[in-house]
């Protein structure tokens, strides 16, 4: 007797950024029959023009960080002069050549995801997506088009991400007024950057410019840099923002941003004036959720435009998923990409675990970088009926390995329940506590106790050293 015929379940992936792209795979890896729409690259705004290029300036604005600090241990380089006499010589950055190499970087990885979709047997197809009702999929080809073709699915992901936030009363031009995706056009290091918004994003580039040679002018709205941030993390990068002699300005709210003949002028709420020759706005930024038709098929949103989803990823519409910086959840690309491996395998019916935000590990790429996860200290002094924790902080200025490699200025603090020692979260300060945070986040994933972390073997001299210090630290008689 002949086999049935058993269709393939279907999957139509809105955008392919890091939510869309690791549903896309996820699906393609399940089994299931996978098509993803991108409007721009495979990839989507993070890889384009969004983490991937503004993680590598950043880079590149530690390189020469390491090079100028590079007098502390002793490292002295001179070039013959005038009579014999040794100069020392500049340190010079040209933008054009980092920006070209960011660009082509990214273009690469949006290439190689997009041989990865396929690969795996995912069809790629280019163009604009809108959903038609609660199982299907409108693509149109053709910028602003009128024909489109009509994808069925039995499992749409939304993974449409954000832009930029635009003020009427500051529209960027591209050319002096600026959203950090506009950036990578400059041609030079700019003269005087003034900087609108004192966030994560504000804080990286504010930073990355003035160590690569601008003048930058860092307007807060809040009496701290980094307000979101662990106040003591915070309070470093500020310290260090001023050492790099930053004008920061707090508690300076913007009111309008001009272009003038030679440049920008803010003018903030109180009546002062700060003239430059660029400004970045880094105020936030909207979900790319309009004009999608989710109102017409259901799906329920936020005031602001996001997508409401549970912690499986999934919308009101049982059919519909969403994931990414579209969504009500973290706006982190790692979050993004357990959202839509999270949706498909929900979808699919394979074993899924609820994701837990608390559990999230996040970094600002400053330097040094401000690396968290878990419980902190506003949450902590939030939940006052759980507030029953101890806490310990190891400054880098006692660690053997910071010391010599000259980076002393930063912290490693640990949270964790006085009754049963468990860890419940962390803040690293360091050079590269993107990397360093990974064991911290181990630790609050799997409740592991203070004891059990310092317990483990930590390379000497190490700057995880620090991280089984303070552990040791809050062990409990």
């Amino acid at each position: 007797m002949a086999k049935a015929y058993e269709r393939k379940h279907r999957i139509a992936v809105l955008g392919g950024g890091p939510g869309g792209y690791e549903a896309a795979l996820a699906g393609a890896q399940l089994g299931a029959e996978v098509t993803l729409v991108e409007r721009a690259g495979v990839g989507g705004a993070a890889v384009l023009t969004d983490v991937v290029p503004s993680k590598s300036l950043i880079a590149t604005a530690g390189a020469v960080q390491a090079v100028r600090d590079s007098g502390r241990l002793g490292v002295q380089t001179f070039v013959p002069g005038d009579h014999g006499k040794p100069v020392r010589p500049e340190t010079a950055v040209n933008l054009a050549a980092v920006n070209k190499r960011l660009m082509a970087m990214a273009g690469a990885q949006s290439v190689d995801m997009l041989r990865s979709m396929e690969d795996a047997g995912v069809r790629v197809v280019q163009g604009e997506g809108r959903l038609d009702g609660t199982g299907a999929v409108l693509v149109s080809t053709a910028a602003g088009g009128t024909d489109f073709d009509r994808i069925e699915a039995d499992t749409i992901v939304v993974a449409v991400g954000s832009s930029p936030r635009e003020l009427d009363s500051a529209k960027p031009d591209g050319e002096r007024i600026l959203t950090w995706k506009q950036l990578y056009d400059l041609p030079a290091i700019p003269e005087h950057l003034v900087v609108v918004g004192s966030g994560v994003t504000g804080a990286e580039f504010a930073n990355a410019y003035r160590t690569l040679g601008a003048e930058v002018t860092l307007v807060s709205s809040r009496e701290q840099v980094l307000p979101g941030e662990d106040p003591d993390a915070a309070a470093v990068i500020e310290r260090e923002f001023t050492r790099l002699g930053m004008h920061v300005m707090s508690k300076s709210r913007a009111s309008t941003v001009k272009r003038t003949e030679t440049g920008i002028v803010v003018e903030l709420e109180d009546g002062r004036v700060v003239e430059g020759s660029h400004c970045l706005m880094a105020v936030g930024s909207v979900p790319n959720t309009e004009r999608l038709g989710l109102e017409s098929a259901g799906v329920a949103l936020t005031d602001s435009g996001h997508i409401r989803v549970n912690k499986v990823a999934r919308t009101n519409v049982p059919s519909i998923y969403a994931a990414g910086d579209c969504t009500d959840f973290f706006p982190l690309a790692s979050v993004a990409s357990m959202q839509g491996r999270t949706a498909i395998m929900h979808a699919l019916g394979d074993f899924v675990r609820p994701i837990d935000l608390r559990n999230v590990a996040a970094n600002v790429f400053t330097y040094p970088e401000i690396a968290t996860v878990g419980w902190n200290e506003r949450t902590l002094d939030e939940a006052s009926d759980l507030a029953q924790h101890v806490t310990h902080t190891v400054p880098l200025s006692v660690n053997p390995r910071a010391k010599m490699i000259g980076t002393t200025d930063g912290f490693v603090k640990l949270f964790a329940w006085k009754a049963s020692g468990t860890v419940i979260g962390g803040v690293i300060v360091s050079h590269r506590a993107s990397e360093l945070i990974f064991s911290l986040a181990l630790a609050v994933e799997h409740r592991l106790t203070v004891d059990q972390v310092a317990s483990a073997f930590a390379v000497y001299p190490s700057m995880t050293g620090a991280i089984t210090d303070a552990a040791r630290a809050l062990h409990q008689h």
